[in-house]
């Protein structure tokens, strides 16, 4: 009796040990493959619950999640040879684990290690492309999806998908920063000097064509004031006219008195003349013996 009972107890262990050899799990988080003596022979596991031959059969798991390579700064040349550093992040995942392990042999470090390299040959090329303007100006955007777009095809081999990639800082090595300061000084100041001169210019225009329009309307403004003081004294000697015409003795009367005010208009006056000249006419004549 004990005897079968033992037995009994054995066959259970059995059973719960070849249970516990064939069942295994793959979480939401997990990317799994079932290998047969180092051959692929199933993939894309669903989370949960699943089996396996005890043994003759191995399961490998790899991350499903996002993972991200931060390397150390990258030297590169730019379009007109200026040596710059560029420190970049890059984030990726398994998509195809089977591809993963037939590429890297499941190892992430194997993985890890020719991501890197695509990602600085991409890195080399796109800021080969471009100059040091384009690459410190606003186009730091287009350099990063440019970069993205051509390491992807590069890195479907591998079984990866490369999520994102980002540029955090460029400088330039420290021997080449202070001649880059000074040729954009350089640039900056030349800037300014033409800057300076067009404004110059545009002021000496506005100066020049201020003094003509000034010149014109004074002119304008003269030739008028001449016009108007002709008609005027034509139409002053209209009226004198006029009024001689009418009453020729008091017209040269009004002279007579215009003249005296202009001869004797000034305190202190001294005239020299015969006191029967025609001059005096009207005075001689003020007693009343006309």
């Amino acid at each position: 009796m004990n005897n079968t009972r033992f037995g009994i107890l054995v066959g259970l262990g059995l059973v719960l040990v070849i249970v516990g050899l064939s069942a295994f799990t793959v979480n939401e988080r997990e990317l799994a493959i079932k290998l047969r003596f180092g051959q692929v022979r199933a993939a894309q596991y669903e989370p949960g619950l699943h089996w396996k031959f005890p043994l003759i059969e191995t399961v490998q798991k790899f991350p499903g999640r996002i993972l991200k390579i931060d390397d150390a700064p990258q030297e590169v040349f730019t379009l007109d040879r200026q040596n710059m550093t560029v420190d970049f992040f890059v984030k990726w995942r398994i998509v195809d684990e089977v591809k993963f392990y037939t590429s890297t042999g499941g190892s992430q470090q194997a993985a890890v290690d020719r991501l890197r390299e695509i990602i600085k040959n991409s890195v080399v090329t796109e800021f080969g492309k471009r100059s040091t303007r384009e690459a410190i100006s606003v186009q730091r955007m287009e350099i990063m999806r440019d970069m993205l777009a051509m390491a992807r095809p590069t890195a479907e081999g591998l079984g990866v998908e490369l999520v994102d990639f980002r540029v955090k800082q460029v400088e330039f090595v420290a021997e080449a920063r202070e001649s880059v300061y000074r040729q954009m000084r350089a640039e900056r100041e030349q800037l300014a000097a033409q800057t300076r001169a067009e404004g110059r210019e545009a002021a000496a225009l506005i100066t020049s064509t201020a003094d003509k329009n000034r010149t014109v309307i004074l002119a304008d403004a003269d030739r008028q004031s001449q016009m108007i003081r002709g008609e005027g004294d034509a139409r002053s000697a209209e009226i004198y006219a006029s009024a001689y015409s009418k009453d020729p003795e008091f017209y040269a009367f009004y002279r007579s008195i215009n003249a005296y005010r202009n001869a004797f208009g000034k305190r202190g006056d001294i005239l020299v003349l015969d006191p029967n000249n025609e001059f005096f006419r009207y005075l001689n004549q003020s007693g009343g013996n006309q």
